[in-house]
């Protein structure tokens, strides 16, 4: 029997993070473990885990990506998913990640859109197809494959046992799913499974201040990944290793 972890970072969300497990205590195929990083928060967010009997873990450095990974270290299932706590997966969702990955293979990722929800339908509408449009079309076609979004992805275990060692957890400037993406070596693959949506929250684009926080932190990502693997030599080590292992 295949098992799965859901690992939920959350730093004061306690609300949000409320409805997003009352989301996963519904889904067809339930999870074997669900992983709440608590990451530093001083709201009830351990009140909120105890009630829903998950499993709660404190991370006390602020930022996302060590809380991640705490929570991928902790796991010990063979699929670890992904959400944060303003995600609301439909109950379908961990059914068809389990599906998605069976299909890929030992060595794979699953990502789907999101669906913005709590704001105006325009900017709802915007952030669908521009910005989140725009990450998968820009960054993928940078990669070379598509990107994993941090509200809604799966991976294998021995894929985060190979990327686990590389992973940045002490940059809270980072985010977190576009440094596993940049991460990838060429003998994994990235599935876009456009069924595998996710509601989230439209909180991004609730001020020009909180737009432009995530762009400076995509550029940082970038930067740092940069200085570590260029990415016209990143490209072609995956042309090299799909030219010698042809499907």
């Amino acid at each position: 029997m295949t098992t799965i972890a859901v690992v939920i970072p959350s730093r004061n969300d306690a609300p949000m993070l409320e409805t997003c497990l009352a989301h996963l205590a519904a889904q067809s195929r339930p999870a074997d473990r669900i992983i709440v990083v608590d990451n530093a928060s001083t709201d009830n967010t351990a009140a909120v885990c105890a009630a829903a009997g998950v499993h709660r873990i404190y991370w006390p450095v602020p930022g996302v990506a060590g809380a991640s990974a705490c929570g991928f270290d902790a796991a010990g299932t063979d699929i670890l998913a992904r959400v944060d706590a303003d995600s609301r997966p439909a109950p379908g969702w961990l059914a068809r990640v389990e599906a998605d990955l069976a299909e890929s293979g030992p060595l794979s990722l699953v990502t789907g859109p999101r669906d913005f929800y709590g704001g105006p339908k325009l900017v709802c509408w915007l952030g669908r197809t521009m910005y989140l449009g725009g990450y998968f079309h820009v960054v993928g076609f940078l990669l070379g494959h598509p990107p994993v979004f941090g509200s809604n992805y799966a991976m294998t275990a021995d894929v985060w046992a190979r990327l686990s060692p590389a992973v940045t957890r002490d940059n809270r400037a980072l985010h977190d799913d576009l440094d596993v993406s940049y991460l990838l070596r060429p003998d994994m693959s990235a599935m876009y499974d456009a069924g595998l949506r996710m509601p989230v929250s439209a909180r991004p684009f609730a001020s020009w201040g909180t737009l432009g926080m995530r762009l400076v932190m995509a550029w940082g990502t970038f930067r740092h990944e940069f200085r570590a693997e260029p990415p016209l030599r990143r490209r072609g080590a995956r042309r090299q290793w799909a030219h010698a292992n042809p499907r």
